[in-house]
């Protein structure tokens, strides 16, 4: 079994993001740093649908999960200054 290859463009197209190197940037330098008690999905500015597609996929063990992981991590990382 083929596994699928997502990347962070995938991810964001799939919340229905604009999905271009800037605009992902963009996004992760708007919402950081997430509290560290803050998990991803529960996060203020995900839409019902959104957040309910981070938590389902997450619980699912879905191929999705290392690059929900990856945004949980840049969303936690400290701000750029």
């Amino acid at each position: 079994m083929e596994l699928p290859n997502h990347d962070l463009k995938d991810l964001f197209d799939q919340l229905g993001l604009p999905s271009s190197g800037p605009e992902i940037e963009r996004f992760i330098e708007t919402h950081r740093p997430l509290p560290d008690e803050q998990r991803l999905a529960d996060a203020p500015f995900w839409t019902p649908a959104q957040a309910q597609f981070l938590n389902e996929e997450f619980h699912d063990d879905a191929d999705w999960v290392p690059l929900i992981d990856q945004l949980n991590a840049l969303l936690h990382a400290p701000a750029k200054h």
